[in-house]
This record gives structure tokens, C-alpha cells and sequence, in this order.
């Protein structure tokens, strides 16, 4: 007893009873198909069937974006299957009480049978074989129409949608949650609009299906009026065709609003503003274009033998709408210029120079021309800030370290549409953005050109095409890669940021990250710096490994690394190679992965034992390189990397331990991809395979 007590309780709260009352409605639809319903029920259902399709079109004439109203094409079948059952319902009581009198059905068929058509069945049939026409043939066709190409064209931009949700993810301008919110959404938005497609169809049989009852009804009710009842013809066809009209027009009128409700949400742009603000907003917003039709009206209105005052009336009134939204705008205009300008001192005698007067070099620096300004103004929520905050956060989670913060300010030389990163002041990459506008990058599997301006990602140079934003759909589904002029600067920046780390880094940044490092290992970096080794020392170390990409979010390693060594090795050089070798681990599952066989290039024996010796005679610089060696190594080496890169495999060159810092600083300006690794830094668990050798031909 005290279980079914507790089983009563949670059945009674408020969630689990929201919970069921969809199954209720559902079976009290199905119910009416089959159990007979007494008048006042009937017009119960019926009234709640209008208030039912007047609130769905009022929720989507209020939605923002078709996913806000994401339960629709549900909420279609089940006000379909709802018009229906009232229609078996009250097709039963016609039948069995029609002859008893006009209200026989209950008082809202009565009602849209007399007052809505003055009692002419005439009329009624033609009022309602026009609204059929209307719902079946207009609304329903179109919206059905807008929803299949929705759903074709929504499963095809999917895959360019989810490439460029992962470059953003890749480049740092989104987070892992964002990510997962965009894939979820698309995925929502997909099969929206594919449900869409086939409620449609609903909405369509349904109209059908009015029309079939009708007659059925008509004819129905004069059989069952004139054999059963001995009713005259004329009577019979009189009260039965009345009571099949009002019971058709009290379906239908909902089944219409319903209609146009799908219309309204499949039809819509997502603009993230509801349709009367956007409708208000665009046909009512040019007192130029209200001024015209004012005029036009005017016109019409002075003519012989026209509505001289319908016209004129409705001239007046859009004259003095243009009126006042031209008003309107001036006063905006005006409230702009006439804004408080910061009152200027007296001039006075120029003072002298002062150390005030010598500006720092910023170390990240981001110049943009003026039309470039609200991506970057904070009082515009310019979204470009909000990227670079993304972009600094995961470049300290991934190099390991707080870069400085990037100095945003507008240059009147650069062109209205350009940009440029600076680097302690110099000027380390540019390029031209174009708000409103998007790129379209080519990843090398397009299915065909775009109209538009070619250019280049200025990130990596891949080619690309500048499209206007209706393109943007239809450069998703043949395989571009689609991204706004606020991403295109961003990504460019994080390139950037990524390959000039090293300079990045400088004694204060160095100070922070061994001052972070003390909080959790103080003893640590007591011992080293600077009883054992100057900070410039450790910086130096640092940069020698970020220069060839490779992380140092390990610092508790290679703090321990020289550490150990600093007592006797002081050089940054030497100190980078023991680094390197206790990081090996890590610096191969950066390049390689998880893959447990290694694919390299590797040195001819005879090349290396010559390599060797030049070290020897000429210094670690490798000035003792005959240059015809050098040459022939260079010339090797890049047709080695040519082949590596065509085989689908990253450029690694694999070297003695003696001779990596060497060729890497010799190989690394003729091609950067190229990464040369020692043996001593290769983990034990993986296998090597040499797929070419670097050797001197005779």
C-alpha cells in the first residue's frame, strides 16, 4: 500500500504530469474517432482547434530562427490528426441528428454554417471549395516546396559546415563546448527541415481529405434525410449541406492559419529577429520608397472616374509616413553629430621633450583600416576581440606559455579593407578582410569555381575566393571551406603567434613562467636560476625549442633536465639537446602520433662521417662545410622532402645526435616543414623505416 501511495505521489508531480499530458491528448484525438461525442463537447474541441492553430502562428510569427520553433513539425501531425478526428466526429452527429435541426451538431457548425455564409448552402460550397483552394493549392504547395529544397540543401552545406566548425576549433576561436553546440545544432537544424518535408504532406492530405468529406457528407446526409427521415429533397439537401458547409469551414479555417504558419517558419531567414520587426523594419523603413508610393496614389487618386478618396486618403496617410521616418532619421543624424566633444585645452607654448615622449614598441601588434574598425570596436561588440581573447588562451594551453597581449589600433595608410601584424614593430604579415563578405578557401577537392574576387589565404596561401554572403550555402556544398572576415584575421594572427613563439618569449614572459612554476616547485627553481644558471640562459634554452615547434607545457621536465646538467654544461645549445632528449617522447607523438613505426630520412653513412668532421674543423656553425657539400646536402635533401610529402608522410629527417642542431639551422630556411630529429631522442617502443637517403651522388 505504502509503494502504490509513493507510485500516486511521483505520478503527481508537476514534470510527470506535463510528461503525460501529451499521450492524453493523443488518445483523446484517437478516442473521437470512434466514440460518439454529444453537441457541447463538439463544440468544445472545435473552439479549442482555432485558439489551437491561432497560438501556433502567433509562435511562429514570433520565432527568431526555425529551430526556436524546432517541435513544429510534430505539432503539424498532431493538429492534422486533430481536424480529422472532429471531422469523423461530427460527420457522426450530422448523420444520426441532422434532421432534428440546424443546431443539431452543436452551436460553432451552426453558427459557420448560417452566420458566416447567411444560411446559403450555395454560398458556403463555393466559400469553402475557395478556401480549399487556397490552403491546397498556394500555401501548402509553396511551403512544401520551401521545405524540400530547406532539406536538400541543409543535408548538403553539412559537411562544409562541420569543416569549418572544426578550423575554428583548430584555430583556437571556439572551445570545445562551443564546438559541440554548433555540431548539435547543425545536426538539429538538418532534421528540421527534413521533418518539415514530410509534414508537409500533411498538411496537403489534409486539404484533400476536406474536400472528399464534403461530399461524402452532402451526399450522405440526402440519403439518410430523404430514406430514413422522409424528408423532402429540397429539405434534406437544405439542412444537411448547411450542416456538412459549416462543419467543413469550422476544419478548414484552422487547417488555413495552420498553413500559413508553416509558410511563416520554412520561408524565414534566420536575420535573429522576429518577422514583424524584420517586415516593419524593411518594407516601412525608406521614407524614400514610402514618398513614391504616396505619390503614385496621389496620381491615381486625381484621375477621372477613380475612388477619389479612397486613393487620395491612402496617399495622405504613407505621405505622412515618409514624413515622419525622414523626421525621424534627421533627428538620429542630428543627436550624432551634435554629441559632446571633449572640451581642448588653451594652446600653450610646446613643452619640452621628455621621456614621456618615447613610446614602447608593442610586442603584438594588429593595424586595421577604417571599414576593418567594428570588428575590433569594443562599443560595437566587434567579434574579433573576442576571437584574439580565444586565441591567446589556447596558445598558453598548448605552447605552454602567456604570450603579450596584441595592441589593436586603426591606420588611415593602410587600404580601407587591409590589415597588418606587427611583431616588436615590424611588419610580419598583411593582408585584406572584408566584412559582410565571406572566403572561400579551396582545400583541394572543390566540385567547381566560385563568382567572386580570387585571392589567397593569407594564413597558408591556399587559394580562395571572396563571395557574397548568398553564396555562402551553395560554397559549402561543393567542398569550400567557408569562413567570415573576422576568422580570416584571426587565423592569420594565430599563425602567426604560432611561428614566431621563440620571439615571443622574452625575459619578463621567461620570469612569469619560472615564477608560475614556483607556486607548485619552489625548491626547483630556487637551486637553478640564478644560483646555477643566469635567467638568460633558460630563456635561451626555451626559444632554441620553440623555434623548432616544439612545446614547452613540460617545463617541470626540462627545468629538471638542466637542472641536473647545469653544473656542467652551461651552454644553451648543449642544454637543448639534453632537453630534447628527455622530452623525446612527446616531441614524437607531435609529429608522428600514436603511430608506432616511424617513416624517415635518413643520411647516407658516408655523407654523415663527412658531415662529422666539417663540424669539427668549423665549428658548430657548420662554416666548415665546403660549399659545394653544402650546396649538394640542400639540393638532397628538399628533393628527399618533395618525395616524403608526395607519399602522404611528414619531411623527418633522422641524424646523429652530434649533427641535429647543426642541419636543422642549416636545412630549416630551405624547407621549414622540414623537422630533423636525433637518434638518442626516438623512444625506445618505435620502429624506424627509412623511405629515402640523403646522399652525395657520383
Amino acid at each position: 500500500m505504502a509503494a502504490q501511495t509513493l507510485g500516486w505521489q511521483a505520478l503527481a508531480r508537476p514534470e510527470n504530469l506535463k510528461a503525460l499530458a501529451a499521450p492524453i491528448l493523443i488518445v483523446l484525438i484517437l478516442a473521437m474517432l470512434v466514440l460518439p461525442l454529444p453537441p457541447f463537447m463538439l463544440d468544445l474541441f472545435f473552439t479549442f482547434n482555432i485558439a489551437l492553430s491561432v497560438m501556433v502562428m502567433l509562435v511562429a510569427l514570433y520565432t527568431l530562427k526555425p529551430l526556436d520553433f524546432s517541435v513544429f513539425p510534430t505539432v503539424l501531425l498532431v493538429t492534422t490528426l486533430l481536424r480529422l478526428s472532429l471531422n469523423v466526429a461530427s460527420t457522426r452527429i450530422v448523420l444520426l441528428e441532422g434532421h432534428t435541426g440546424p443546431d443539431a451538431a452543436g452551436k460553432v457548425i451552426e453558427a459557420f454554417g448560417h452566420f458566416l455564409v447567411g444560411g446559403n448552402y450555395a454560398v458556403g460550397i463555393i466559400v469553402f471549395v475557395i478556401l480549399t483552394v487556397i490552403n491546397f493549392v498556394v500555401i501548402t504547395k509553396g511551403a512544401g516546396r520551401i521545405a524540400e529544397v530547406s532539406a536538400r540543401f541543409t543535408l548538403d552545406a553539412m559537411p562544409g559546415k562541420q569543416m569549418a566548425i572544426d578550423a575554428d576549433l583548430n584555430a583556437g576561436l571556439i572551445g570545445e563546448d562551443e564546438a559541440r553546440r554548433r555540431r548539435k545544432e547543425i545536426s538539429q537544424e538538418s532534421d528540421f527541415y527534413g521533418s518539415m518535408d514530410g509534414a508537409s504532406k500533411f498538411v496537403r492530405g489534409d486539404a484533400i481529405a476536406g474536400i472528399l468529406i464534403l461530399l461524402i457528407n452532402i451526399i450522405g446526409g440526402l440519403i439518410v434525410g430523404m430514406l430514413q427521415h422522409d424528408m423532402p429533397a429540397g429539405e434534406a439537401a437544405k439542412v444537411y449541406t448547411l450542416l456538412t458547409i459549416g462543419d467543413g469551414l469550422v476544419a478548414q479555417i484552422p487547417a488555413l492559419v495552420v498553413s500559413v504558419a508553416a509558410g511563416l517558419v520554412v520561408s524565414r531567414v534566420n536575420d535573429e529577429k522576429d518577422i514583424t520587426t524584420s517586415f516593419m523594419g524593411q518594407m516601412f523603413g525608406n521614407p524614400m520608397v514610402l514618398a513614391l508610393v504616396a505619390g503614385i496614389l496621389g496620381v491615381l487618386g486625381i484621375i477621372p472616374g477613380m475612388p477619389h478618396f479612397v486613393f487620395l486618403l491612402l496617399g495622405s496617410a504613407f505621405g505622412t509616413l515618409a514624413w515622419w521616418k525622414m523626421r525621424q532619421q534627421q533627428e538620429q543624424l542630428a543627436e550624432e553629430t551634435a554629441k559632446p566633444v571633449p572640451a581642448t585645452a588653451v594652446a600653450e607654448e610646446a613643452a619640452e621633450a621628455s621621456w614621456a615622449d618615447v613610446a614602447p614598441v608593442d610586442v603584438l601588434g594588429l593595424e586595421v583600416g577604417y571599414r576593418l574598425i567594428p570588428l575590433v570596436d569594443r562599443s560595437q561588440e566587434g567579434e574579433l576581440l573576442k576571437r584574439i581573447r580565444g586565441l591567446r588562451k589556447k596558445f598558453a594551453q598548448e605552447v605552454g606559455f602567456l604570450s603579450a597581449p596584441v595592441h589593436i589600433r586603426d591606420n588611415l595608410e593602410l587600404k580601407p579593407n587591409g590589415y597588418r601584424i606587427t611583431l616588436k614593430g615590424v611588419e610580419v604579415g598583411a593582408g585584406e578582410a572584408y566584412p559582410g563578405m565571406y572566403l572561400a578557401i579551396n582545400p583541394g577537392r572543390v566540385s567547381g569555381p566560385l563568382t567572386g574576387t580570387q585571392t589567397k589565404d593569407p594564413a597558408f596561401g591556399l587559394p580562395a575566393v571572396w563571395i557574397e554572403q548568398g553564396l555562402r550555402d551553395q560554397a559549402h556544398i561543393m567542398g569550400y571551406t567557408v569562413v567570415d572576415a573576422g576568422t580570416v584575421i584571426a587565423t592569420h594572427l594565430n599563425h602567426l603567434i604560432l611561428t614566431h613563439a621563440a620571439d615571443l618569449l622574452g625575459r619578463q614572459e621567461t620570469q612569469a613562467l619560472l615564477d608560475h612554476l614556483a607556486k607548485d616547485a619552489p625548491k626547483l627553481i630556487e637551486d637553478l636560476v640564478p644560483k646555477t644558471l643566469p635567467l638568460a640562459t633558460v630563456q635561451r634554452v626555451l626559444q632554441n625549442l620553440l623555434e623548432e615547434s616544439v612545446n614547452i607545457r613540460d617545463m617541470r621536465t626540462i627545468i629538471e633536465v638542466m637542472a641536473t646538467n647545469a653544473v656542467r654544461v652551461q651552454d644553451a645549445g648543449e642544454l637543448t639537446a639534453l632537453v630534447r632528449v628527455a622530452l623525446g617522447r612527446a616531441i614524437v607523438q607531435q609529429i608522428f602520433g600514436s603511430n608506432d613505426e616511424l617513416q624517415v630520412i635518413a643520411l647516407d653513412p658516408g655523407l654523415e662521417r663527412v658531415l662529422g668532421q666539417a663540424l669539427q674543423g668549423g665549428g658548430a656553425d657548420g662554416s666548415g662545410i665546403e660549399p659545394g657539400l653544402a650546396d649538394t646536402l640542400l639540393r638532397e635533401t628538399v628533393e628527399a622532402a618533395k618525395k616524403q610529402e608526395k607519399l602522404g608522410l611528414l619531411p623527418v629527417l633522422l641524424v646523429s645526435g652530434n649533427l641535429r642542431w647543426l642541419l636543422s639551422r642549416f636545412l630549416r630556411r630551405a624547407w621549414p616543414n622540414l623537422k630533423v630529429l636525433s637518434n638518442s631522442e626516438i623512444p625506445e617502443t618505435k620502429t624506424i623505416r627509412v623511405t629515402s637517403v640523403v646522399g652525395i651522388k657520383s
